[in-house]
């Protein structure tokens, strides 16, 4: 049953990944390659759709684990997948000889900026689309970096919540390196995303589906989860960070404001 369901789930995103690189009018895609569970499946389902239109990237830092490149370069071996490597450990150098007291939400942030900075200046070289790689957990958490990570032209896995990305990356043959291996950003040495946000994300993402499917209050979610620090980090975190998910809000001075009512499609064309 739940193999027909990842099954269906799949033929959906090949077809979205499809249709909506070709509305854009281009018909290259290009990835960030972290090692990690989200750009592993999304890489995945980006070769079975473009091939060799298709280039993954991995831009380790020196605060990069070993494991990162290895599971990556084993993820691309396995599917053929176009692969390259780009160091970004200069611009951190430089950036923590200008800054020594960095925290380490500044270095991260810092460091997921480079990242997508050096993944759109060889989207341009390339003519392709930026593929996003947020999960939905991350998404409704604001667990990520505006122009960050969190950049993308279109995300096929936005609705997937990161529990349930588990069972299918293993049904479309994510490595187990990398399906078995703790979450992480590895954003810094020793980085942990489960122990940086303090649950698991079984735990968030029983709450999440309470509160964003069934449409919760959090009187009624609470009925459901008895731990409270639990219910009241999530329902803060996704209401405080709703401003990543929507894009900058455009004071309206005009008769059609972008946003408001100048809401254009460009599947019409």
């Amino acid at each position: 049953m739940r193999s027909k369901k990842w099954n269906l789930v799949e033929k959906h995103l090949l077809n979205f990944l499809k249709d909506g690189v070709e509305s854009s009018g281009l018909d290259r895609v290009v990835v960030g390659l972290s090692g990690g569970l989200d750009s592993a499946v999304v890489a995945t389902l980006l070769q079975k759709v473009f091939e060799d239109r298709f280039l993954a990237i991995s831009m380790p830092s020196q605060f990069s684990s070993n494991s990162s490149l290895e599971d990556a370069r084993e993820l691309v071996e396995k599917f053929g997948i176009r692969w390259k490597i780009v160091e970004i450990e200069k611009y951190i150098e430089t950036y923590l000889n200008r800054n020594p007291n960095a925290s380490n939400l500044q270095m991260g942030n810092f460091s997921a900026r480079v990242r997508m900075a050096t993944l759109y200046d060889i989207s341009a070289v390339e003519s392709a689309l930026v593929i996003g790689t947020s999960n939905k957990s991350e998404l409704l958490l604001g667990y990520g970096t505006l122009f960050g990570d969190l950049a993308s032209a279109i995300n096929p896995i936005g609705d997937i919540y990161k529990s349930d990305l588990f069972e299918f990356a293993e049904f479309i043959g994510v490595p187990d390196s990398i399906v078995k291996k703790p979450p992480s950003a590895d954003l810094f040495e020793g980085q942990s995303d489960e122990a940086e946000i303090g649950y698991s994300y079984s735990e968030i993402d029983e709450v999440l589906k309470l509160l964003v499917e069934n449409r919760f209050s959090k009187q009624d979610v609470l009925k459901k989860i008895s731990n409270r620090d639990l219910v009241e980090m999530i329902f803060k975190r996704v209401y405080r960070n709703q401003f990543k998910r929507k894009m900058p809000i455009v004071a309206k001075i005009t008769n059609r404001t972008f946003g408001h009512d100048f809401l254009y499609s460009r599947d019409i064309i």
